[in-house]
């Protein structure tokens, strides 16, 4: 069977699974938050999203339609939220939650030509949601080289990073001397 029919023939069956997952989770909910049964619960109903969301993302690479960049950078998002509105009502407050991700997905896609193509990023989805109350920390270097490549489906090289300008915080990081600053 090729990958293209063997992705058609397990929407349907992925779809089915994820509402019988979702039906569950929601008869759980009235019960003891700190509970096992919710937590195994909700890693269930997540790792069925995650297959969902695997299926429509590999479907589009094959068959080509909406960038996959933008379905894995919703699907990002989506899961941040899950894990927010999960830990939220267990923690009776608002979840404070650390994202650790590449600055491509960090920024905001909306400045970048990345928008102007038509992509959106995970910075860019969490702002639109949770506004002020959401902070985006990048990674920053001075110098250095990367393993990166110049355009999708490009074979990946190592390119050597620009020097900081003179002004930036690259720059005035570096010339603290620091070594965890370097």
């Amino acid at each position: 069977m090729s990958g293209l029919h063997a992705l058609a023939d397990c929407e349907t069956e992925v779809v089915e699974q994820l509402v019988d997952v979702a039906a569950h989770r929601a008869s759980q909910l009235g019960e003891d938050h700190r509970g096992t049964e919710v937590e195994r619960a909700f890693a269930a109903h997540m790792n069925a999203r995650l297959v969902r969301n695997a299926e429509r993302y590999y479907r589009t690479m094959y068959r080509g339609g909406e960038s996959s960049w933008n379905l894995r950078d919703r699907h990002m998002a989506e899961t941040l939220a899950a894990l927010a509105g999960h830990l939220g009502s267990r923690l009776g407050r608002t979840a404070r939650i650390a994202v650790w991700a590449h600055n491509s997905h960090l920024g905001d896609a909306r400045g970048t030509e990345m928008g102007e193509a038509g992509e959106l990023n995970l910075g860019q989805l969490v702002r639109e949601r949770y506004g002020d109350a959401a902070l985006l920390l990048g990674f920053s270097t001075h110098h250095g080289s990367v393993l990166a490549a110049s355009d999708w489906d490009a074979p990946a090289e190592v390119k050597q990073v620009r020097p900081g300008l003179p002004g930036s915080c690259e720059t005035l990081f570096h010339d603290t001397g620091l070594p965890r600053l370097r």
